[in-house]
């Protein structure tokens, strides 16, 4: 699981001795789990799959061209169905790069986390 540190400050103003204190206050956000992503992709995908069987034993290694025989025309509407799940932009060389699962969950892990 990847974890995002946040940090918040809250100034506080104390009005009988008239300090200012500065609290820190530190705390996770848990990000989606790699499985969660990986499912949501699954879903994204589905819709333009035109080879079902590849849906079985949908995994990082799965291709979206060989495996899902996903048209490159609706491999874009994947990017973009992506991008607005995650509400993540993907430049084109990432694009360029997205051929399996596994590319695109290490892509919007990455966009994520930027």
């Amino acid at each position: 699981m990847t974890r995002t540190t946040k940090v918040i400050r809250l100034n506080l103003k104390i009005t009988e001795k008239s300090q200012l204190v500065l609290f820190t206050i530190e705390y996770y956000i848990s990000s989606m789990t790699e499985k969660t992503i990986l499912e949501k992709i699954k879903t994204i995908v589905t819709p333009y799959v035109q080879r079902k069987e590849g849906l079985e034993n949908f995994d990082d290694s799965t291709d979206f061209l060989t495996d899902l025989k996903i048209n490159s025309a609706n491999l874009v509407d994947v990017i973009l169905d992506v991008e607005d799940e995650f509400n993540i932009e993907i430049d084109n060389t990432s694009m360029e790069g997205m051929l399996t699962a596994g590319d695109a969950k290490r892509i919007i892990l990455t966009k994520m986390e930027s």
